[in-house]
């Protein structure tokens, strides 16, 4: 029982951090819906990103890394539990496509990004990307 307890409280200090984490990183005047919206162009990205053969494999293998962890059932914290259980899954997205972005370049994003400029310019504010690269 006590294990039990440990437990939960271990994920509610995990979730607090996480969020809080995520609130603090967040970039001015991008709200949490306009980020969500971006998901299906985003996922259109990563697809398109992993099937580039011109991009390094090792770079690929990051993709590829991150497409297992976010189908697989098994997660740090359970997908059914409320609002924290999908904040794992955001937080290595984010730093998976940041280093992916970083490595191969803002124009190789450009040049798989499908959905609008602005759209593309809202993932690179979210993902902190210089953009004079």
């Amino acid at each position: 029982m006590e294990y039990a307890v440990g437990l939960l409280v271990g994920f509610a200090v995990l979730w607090l951090v996480l969020v809080v984490g995520l609130v603090v990183a967040r970039p001015k005047g991008l709200r949490a819906v306009d980020a969500a919206r971006l998901m299906p162009d985003v996922l259109r990205l990563t697809r398109d990103l992993a099937r580039d053969q011109a991009i390094p494999r090792r770079i690929r293998f990051r993709i590829w890394i991150l497409l297992a962890w976010l189908v697989s059932p098994i997660d740090a914290i359970p997908d059914v539990i409320p609002v924290i259980g999908f904040a794992d899954d955001i937080v290595i997205a984010y730093f998976v496509l940041r280093s992916v972005a970083r490595a191969a370049g803002n124009d190789v994003l450009a040049q798989h990004w499908r959905g609008s400029p602005e759209g593309l310019a809202a993932l690179e504010r979210l993902l902190r990307l210089d953009r004079t690269d």
